[in-house]
């Protein structure tokens, strides 16, 4: 029997190569797909590139769009500041990129039906993070009607299913998924700022410490959320 195909989007960060593990773990053949939009955190992309080469994925594709060229976030734009107050679920912060996932999640339908892949795997999360708008089960269930309406394998009966395996999940369960997956923890990129080490200060490196520190891997933590969240803050 020929093994199914999935495409997972990977940008390399933890909840992207936790959910590509899963996919894997579920029997799937992994298609990875990570982009180059412009992102101030293009170290993520190193990232992507050695969790596909550890999990041993063999297709991986890096698809370059220019998200930056229009403004509208703080993660594509090197100028404007970076939170680092944490987190306000009342509001949505400057690191939302406009229509971010609603195009990478095209793109991925578009490999997914070339490729005859059976599923997507998003690494996307609602719980922990800042109710960004593409990052809700809404958000997907209604993707998932345009899927099945807008391709050629959607009017045979087959779209691509979207599969959001950490969408309900906390940091900390996340984190536990990947170490018993075996992910590799300590090659995922989280930081929003672009430098050569995660600055331990942005709202994506508070909350991967707190749950790294909550879990009991401080040793994975920067050291900056090791002294704070150890600290029992």
């Amino acid at each position: 029997m020929t093994q199914p195909k999935a495409v997972v989007l990977l940008s390399g960060g933890l909840d992207s190569a936790t959910s590509a593990a899963i996919a894997i773990s579920e029997g799937y053949d992994a298609i990875a797909l990570s982009f180059r939009y412009g992102q101030r955190h293009e170290r993520e992309l190193l990232a992507a590139k050695q969790i596909a080469a550890h999990l041993g994925i063999t297709q991986h594709h890096i698809v370059d769009i220019n998200l930056a060229q229009w403004g509208g976030s703080s993660l594509t734009d090197r100028d404007a500041h970076i939170p680092q107050t944490g987190v306000n679920p009342d509001v949505i912060p400057s690191t939302y990129v406009p229509g971010r996932n609603t195009v990478f999640i095209a793109i991925a339908l578009s490999l997914a039906e070339a490729q005859n892949a059976e599923a997507i795997y998003l690494g996307i999360n609602a719980v922990d993070y800042s109710g960004y708008p593409d990052c809700r089960p809404e958000y997907l269930e209604a993707y998932q009607t345009l899927a099945r309406l807008s391709s050629k394998a959607g009017l045979e009966g087959h779209a691509p299913r979207l599969i959001a395996p950490l969408v309900k999940d906390s940091k900390k369960e996340i984190v536990e998924r990947a170490i018993a997956l075996n992910v590799p923890i300590e090659l995922t990129w989280s930081c929003y700022q672009g430098g050569e080490k995660p600055c331990g200060l942005c709202d994506s490196c508070r909350i991967r410490d707190r749950a790294l520190v909550e879990a009991g891997y401080p040793q994975l933590a920067t050291p900056q959320g090791r002294q704070f969240y150890a600290s029992g803050a």
